[in-house]
């Protein structure tokens, strides 16, 4: 009985779930954010590059 409690009372597992699960909701927001920028950057370059052109 003593080793179930034991199992029950350790919250190590739950706290790095916790961090797996934050740490990829980091990496979603910024791999957004990044194509968000690539984007804008994608565009910048393409203005630039038709100016010099003509």
């Amino acid at each position: 009985m003593k080793t179930v409690r034991k199992i029950f009372t350790n919250k190590k597992g739950a706290t790095a779930i916790e961090y797996g699960l934050i740490a990829a909701l980091i990496a979603v927001a910024a791999i957004a954010a990044m194509q968000g920028l690539g984007n804008q950057l994608k565009t910048t370059f393409n203005n630039v590059s038709s100016g010099m052109k003509g």
